[in-house]
């Protein structure tokens, strides 16, 4: 089955707050195509729940208070309505 737009924007919220920070580490862990990612980061940026890092030539993105913010009450409610996680 098919993740919504919402579901990948948490999951990639949630590989960052596990410590990925270089773009291949999240593409993989969130299981997402290169292109796909590329699109999904830069509205997360766009969005200030992550920011992107510059060092050199590559990049690195981190979690802001918001991302962690919006990470934990998706978290809440996926605890507080388990039959959510059944419906995949």
């Amino acid at each position: 089955m098919r993740r919504s737009r919402l579901e990948i924007y948490i999951d990639i919220l949630k590989v960052v707050s596990e410590g990925a920070e270089k773009p291949t580490r999240i593409m993989y862990r969130a299981n997402l195509s290169w292109p796909r990612l590329q699109d999904y980061l830069d509205s997360l940026v766009r969005q200030g729940l992550l920011v992107e890092e510059e060092m050199g030539e590559r990049r690195r993105y981190r979690g802001t208070e918001k991302g962690f913010r919006v990470l934990n009450y998706f978290s809440a409610v996926k605890r507080e309505l388990p039959s959510l996680s059944a419906v995949r």
